[in-house]
């Protein structure tokens, strides 16, 4: 049997760990009523645990992928995983609502460890440049079959153990990263600078990161699709038994998003290398806003739902690859995960502010209307921030790209 090729086998590590990361981050809408109706909370208050969480996160990121690119990513991605784990446990023995957001919090500060930004540079940096876009679009994939999975899991154990027994079963299954982190550090997963010069500093790459009007465009349009995300993982569930369905139906078509989210990662991803990347997250954006307003307009039943699943799916993690390659083109790889870790605090942001926005407006008005034209409002934004986007190397007068070959 040929022997899998070293940076394909970190590609296959780093997109389980996401898959792990990402399913279970996906899965914690089934939870919001079950622990709000058990704790006898409001759903403000979960809303905010899991708002926490996202902001946790983000605030984590470009931290983390400092620390990956300079130290490397095993270390933290095993301190991730221990925060990771705690975090769920303790959720799962939480008797209020203050013991909910020291939760958000731990598991946001894993999720910082073990995420995207702990990745993506050791894998852009072990990628051949010819290679570079397909390992990361496989890795990103690696979070769409994450979330594909684990929401039939999660229901699953929720349903047959409740909410606190199900919670101890994915504390466990979250340390099954910390095997897949010491395979981080293998030998073959070193760098291939062709392209910029890789010795410059982290002060000398935010300088030059601030300083582009196109690096900030790419931030502020990435805050929406945190914003959708948060929204529809935290509150779709609850919504849709609000309008009287079933609970399952909230695990089928957050399952659906998953399944449809791992064609359109791949599809976004072989998009990008074809059409201009801020194109492309354009039209994911105003897709998104027109499905939004189908889900307003429509009648709502259970084909339509399911329907409106698949698309959204296909316009989910699109947006991961295009970003990471945007900014791969704008600065190189050598400081990938810090820079990301920077566009995906606006991410985080965006994921805050819809998970807790979705849940003070239910508790106001008892309607998540509101949340779902809000979802409209900044998507036609977030397109309007990417178009003026310039799709090319940040000029260096001091610091010119390695010559080819």
């Amino acid at each position: 049997m040929r022997k899998l090729h070293p940076v394909w086998m970190l590609v296959l590590c780093a997109g389980t760990m996401l898959a792990i990361n990402m399913g279970i981050r996906q899965a914690f809408g089934l939870y919001l009523k079950p622990i709000s109706q058990d704790l006898g909370l409001d759903r403000q208050v979960f809303s905010m645990s899991m708002a926490i969480l996202n902001l946790v996160w983000g605030l984590g990121a470009p931290f983390a992928g400092a620390l990956s690119d300079r130290l490397g990513a095993v270390r933290v991605a095993l301190g991730g995983t221990a925060l990771y784990v705690l975090g769920l446990v303790l959720m799962a023995t939480a008797a209020g609502g203050n013991q909910l957001v020291l939760a958000g919090a731990l598991i946001g500060l894993g999720m910082s460890g073990t995420g995207f930004t702990a990745v993506f540079g050791i894998v852009a940096r072990a990628a051949p440049p010819e290679k570079r876009a397909s390992a990361l679009g496989l890795t990103t994939m690696g979070s769409a079959i994450g979330q594909f999975v684990a929401l039939p899991y999660v229901h699953t154990i929720l349903d047959a153990t409740g909410w606190v027994t199900s919670l101890f079963i994915t504390a466990g299954t979250a340390a099954l990263m910390a095997p897949l982190a010491l395979q981080l550090g293998q030998k073959g997963s070193g760098a291939h600078h062709s392209g910029w010069v890789s010795a410059q500093g982290i002060e000398s790459a935010l300088r030059e990161a601030f300083r582009s009007p196109s690096f900030l465009l790419l931030t502020a349009g990435f805050f929406v699709c945190g914003f959708h995300i948060a929204a529809v993982a935290v509150h779709l569930p609850s919504f849709l038994t609000d309008r009287g369905f079933g609970a399952g139906l909230g695990a089928i078509a957050l399952t659906i998003v998953g399944g449809a989210n791992i064609l359109g990662t791949y599809a976004f991803g072989r998009i990008g290398d074809i059409v201009p990347k801020r194109l492309a997250l354009a039209f994911i954006y105003l897709a998104r806003a027109a499905l939004f307003i189908a889900l307003i307009y429509l009648p709502l039943t259970e084909g339509g739902v399911l329907a409106f699943s698949f698309l959204l799916g296909l316009l989910w993690l699109g947006t991961v690859p295009l970003t990471s390659g945007l900014i791969v083109t704008f600065f190189g790889p050598r400081w990938l995960s810090m820079l990301y870790g920077i566009v995906f605090f606006s991410h985080q942001i965006g994921s805050f502010t819809g998970a807790w926005l979705g849940g003070w407006l239910y508790d106001t008005y008892r309607s998540y209307d509101l949340l779902w034209w809000a979802s409209v409002v900044v998507a036609v934004l977030a397109a309007a921030l990417h178009l003026p986007i310039r799709e090319r190397p940040a000029a260096r007068p001091e610091e010119a790209p390695a010559p080819a070959g």
